[in-house]
């Protein structure tokens, strides 16, 4: 089978057109494979539980007997050393879980204003 001598130039300036097209789209366009996709709802579905948790931490706080005592020790602390005082605490520990959330633990430190 032949093809005509102007077949040559389409099928490559299709095919340069394409992969222009995928670069432009994947780099600026906004374009994402499904697994990039995929991570993205998870990190904001952790985010979002995250932040409906900080009440909670508060409330667990607030309820606590020995809050004045952990507090002046958060307020003491700074850096990673008070959210691990955090986590020690008890109070950024998830309903249901037997181990501290660091993530909660630092918008706790957030949500008690212990900065301010």
């Amino acid at each position: 089978m032949t093809f005509p001598e102007w077949t040559k130039p389409s099928i490559y300036g299709a095919l340069g057109g394409a992969i222009a097209a995928s670069l432009v789209g994947f780099t600026w366009g906004g374009w994402m494979t499904s697994a990039n996709a995929q991570t993205m709802a998870r990190d904001l579905a952790a985010d979002e539980v995250t932040l409906a948790m900080v009440p909670v931490c508060v409330n667990m706080s607030a309820t606590d007997p020995e809050r004045t005592a952990k507090l002046a020790i958060l307020q003491d602390l700074s850096g990673y050393r008070r959210r691990t005082a955090m986590m020690e605490t008890g109070w950024a520990t998830r309903p249901g879980s037997d181990a501290p959330n660091r993530d909660l633990a630092d918008a706790c430190i957030e949500g008690l204003a212990l900065d301010g």
